[in-house]
């Protein structure tokens, strides 16, 4: 199986990057499910139904969110209308959060794939475990049989949790990928379970900015120590990151996994395939 994971996208710049880009990408790997992490596509804060209609029209399957899942109230709403929609999976049983935080999905091959969204909890809001809570979805949907893959996304802040979730669901999960930080991270690599990882898979957005942002906001803020107003995306052209992924289709582990950067600032890379022979 291919499928291809894609980090955060910050506003207009980063849902029109992947207007430009995805459906190409989607004909020259040869994907199958396409996710991408959501959270901020509306002006740089949460998701709403126009936006996300963009990202599905331009060739999502589903999109994960994060810690600004709720910033455009509609959310609330339209995640209980919209299955493709997931957010994280861990927060407390008392909250009642609408929607879902991990679901199954039938590509148009037939085949099975698991989405689980979790939210870290080191310098971040603090939800339920992560760990425990991920454990039981997996035991739900095992790889190989429930699942033809499965694919965790953990919008954390810290590398270090990101990791060990990685290292946690090594050999129950297809790939284990981290979102919120925004910048591509240098170590894609399959784990020695089978599950290929990444520590972030970067943004979807203009990369002259702050993780995204017009860069005066947040210089003023770090030199100043005061607001001059609320952050605004960067509008200039975006690089889409992200990590593909091929699977085992007996096991539904990671077989290859490699980034994904096209368009843009940053050096690109966009993996190579011999589709005639696939």
């Amino acid at each position: 199986m291919r499928f291809a994971f894609f980090g955060d996208v910050v506003g207009r710049a980063g849902r029109e990057g992947l207007a430009d880009h995805l459906p190409h990408l989607r004909r020259a790997l040869g994907l199958e499910f396409v996710i991408i992490n959501a959270e901020n596509a509306a002006a740089g804060f949460g998701i709403t139904e126009n936006t996300a209609r963009e990202l599905f029209d331009a060739g999502a399957d589903c999109l994960t969110l994060g810690n600004h899942s709720w910033d455009q109230k509609e959310a609330l709403t339209y995640i209980v209308r919209e299955p493709r929609l997931i957010r994280p999976l861990n927060y407390p049983v008392l909250a009642d959060a609408p929607g879902r935080g991990a679901n199954l999905f039938e590509t148009r091959e037939g085949k099975r794939i698991v989405v689980i969204n979790l939210l870290g909890r080191v310098h971040m809001d603090s939800l339920d475990d992560p760990f425990a809570a991920v454990d039981r979805e997996l035991d739900k949907a095992p790889l190989g049989m429930v699942a033809d893959a499965v694919v965790v996304d953990m919008h954390a802040e810290a590398t270090s949790e990101k990791m060990a979730m990685g290292h946690f669901c090594d050999g129950r999960a297809s790939l284990v990928v981290g979102t919120h930080t925004h910048v591509p991270t240098a170590d894609c690599q399959i784990l020695p379970g089978g599950t290929a990882y990444q520590t972030d898979a970067g943004a979807c957005a203009d990369y002259d900015s702050v993780i995204g942002n017009q860069k005066e906001e947040p210089l003023r803020r770090f030199t100043t120590r005061i607001s001059g107003g609320r952050y605004k995306p960067a509008e200039g052209p975006a690089t889409v990151c992200g990590v593909f992924v091929e699977t085992d289709d007996s096991t539904g582990l990671a077989r290859r996994v490699e980034p994904i950067r096209i368009g843009g600032r940053l050096s690109q890379q966009i993996p190579q395939m011999d589709l005639a022979s696939a």
